[in-house]
């Protein structure tokens, strides 16, 4: 199976004003969704195509950034591959209540990349 994009997110010191400047630019429908700790997470509704998100940063010494992830069937063998194969683990695998599975690697050229395992439901 391929490996494809499946979410992208926007990490930033200033949600309001990244709100504000891509649901103009694109014209993306943008919905909050609270999350623990009082903060929101914004999910970017886009229609066809990869879909995402944006959050503000968990700290202030983060640059805002974009980071991709790409969909994989299991987020443990796929993060000990990329170890394998000479990334390093930027944050270890984490589970997202409700939803799945993910890790975020660097790869061994300086690249940023997050592994997502959607939740199967039985």
């Amino acid at each position: 199976m391929a490996h494809p994009f499946v979410h992208v997110e926007l990490y930033t010191g200033d949600l309001a004003k990244a709100k504000e400047f891509y649901s103009k630019l694109f014209d993306w429908k943008l919905e909050d969704m609270p999350m623990p700790g009082g903060k929101n997470y914004t999910l970017i509704k886009v229609g066809e195509g990869t879909g995402g998100g944006m959050m503000t940063s968990p700290s202030a010494d983060i640059p805002p950034h974009w980071l991709a992830y790409v969909g994989v069937e299991d987020i443990v063998a796929s993060t000990k591959q990329a170890v394998s194969l000479g990334a390093t683990i930027k944050h270890d695998i984490m589970d997202i209540e409700g939803a799945g599975k993910m890790s975020i690697i660097t790869d061994p050229t300086g690249a940023t990349l997050a592994l997502w395992e959607a939740r199967r439901d039985s």
